[in-house]
């Protein structure tokens, strides 16, 4: 995809047609200049069923469309595995009556008329903080702090019955061969090694954690959001336990983005509906990624060479924003350059809200397809 330097979302006149496709229910929406403008359209998913599935779809737009007078494309996302150039949705858990395969794009291509776009969840959260969340405000407070640092690339990463991630590079998202880019749930989990990253970092994870730590039947364990309170002190129960929870899963998830930050480089943004309980893991995850390895002979070595900093902390937000700059002579000039010895990332919370940055993502990944395809 060719990159834009200035999407200018707000002020782009394009109405887009998005969905937040869930396991239970479809929620249609509408963006134009980068802002939702209608209410949402809800209708169940029937998941088990593929005829009563593609028409409750294909009603769901067809009532947005109406409301909205027409729109220049439609851009979602949808669950994986999926052939998502092709608009082909693969084998999914949620929504079994999928398997084998289905033309969704395709399919609405020629029922609406317009360009249909479908991405994974991850990579629309991702591009979407990026244009208009965590991306630019760093750079922006870079520039206040007069920093000559600038960030150009952002790896998003969400927590919640899953653990999924976009990259964008340089203003482009990053989709990969395969349209499987980012897949970081697949990463090694840091204290199970015969298990993915994902049994740790999701929903399921911190409440098999506090299982184990309480000593309670997992069929028993409060909901996420029950042991966020119960972890900060807002609501009465084991607060150990809960807190050795989410900071197990701090644990995992910083060794999974150790890995992402040492072959990517870049920004850091988190999403999800685990996000919420960021207090109560996000140290670790900046600990673990910075946490050092140890060679043969006993000495210490870094884990990644960018040093990771919480930016939802101030003073590590202001140690990072401040760098470790010097002026350089440039040798037989009267001149100099300035060098920030410190190389470094920074780990914050998502700026929009998940399903917000998601919508925008799709939004600004339809326009850049039209105006570029």
């Amino acid at each position: 995809m060719a990159r834009r330097l200035e999407l200018d979302l707000h002020r782009d006149p394009r109405t887009v047609l998005t969905l937040d496709a869930g396991g239970t229910s479809f929620v249609f929406g509408a963006l134009r200049g980068g802002q939702a403008v209608l209410p949402p359209v809800t209708r169940p998913s029937h998941g088990h069923d593929l005829t009563a599935c593609l028409r409750g779809i294909e009603e769901g737009f067809r009532e947005a469309w109406e409301r909205c007078g027409g729109a220049a494309a439609i851009s979602f996302a949808f669950p994986g595995p999926a052939d998502y150039p092709n608009g082909v949705i693969g084998d999914l858990v949620n929504l079994p009556a999928f398997r084998g395969g289905v033309p969704l794009g395709p399919l609405l291509e020629d029922r609406f008329g317009v360009p249909v776009l479908i991405n994974n969840d991850g990579d629309l959260f991702a591009y979407g903080e990026a244009l208009d969340g965590l991306l630019p405000e760093v750079n922006a407070a870079l520039a206040v702090a007069g920093s000559p640092k600038r960030f150009r690339n952002l790896i998003g990463v969400t927590f919640g019955t899953g653990f999924g991630g976009g990259l964008v590079v340089d203003g482009r998202l990053f989709l990969g061969d395969n349209a499987a880019g980012m897949e970081v749930r697949a990463l090694r989990h840091r204290l199970e090694a015969d298990c993915d990253s994902e049994e740790g970092i999701s929903i399921r994870g911190v409440r098999r954690a506090y299982a184990e730590a309480a000593g309670l039947d997992p069929a028993a364990v409060p909901s996420p959001r029950e042991l966020a309170e119960i972890g900060l002190g807002l609501k009465p129960g084991p607060r150990a336990e809960a807190c050795a929870a989410f900071a197990s899963l701090g644990r995992v998830a910083g060794n999974a983005l150790a890995e992402a930050v040492t072959l990517l480089d870049g920004l850091v943004v988190i999403g999800g509906g685990l996000s919420g309980a960021a207090p109560l893991f996000l140290s670790a995850l900046v600990a673990e990624m910075n946490a050092p390895f140890t060679n043969r002979e006993g000495r210490l070595r870094p884990r990644s060479e960018p040093q990771a900093f919480n930016l939802e902390d101030p003073a590590a937000k202001a140690a990072f924003l401040k760098g470790d700059v010097h002026q350089l002579p440039v040798p037989g000039t009267d001149r100099s350059v300035s060098y920030d010895t410190l190389k470094r990332t920074g780990v914050g919370i998502s700026r929009l809200g998940t399903s917000q940055a998601t919508a925008l993502g799709a939004y600004a990944y339809a326009l850049d397809w039209l105006d570029n395809r």
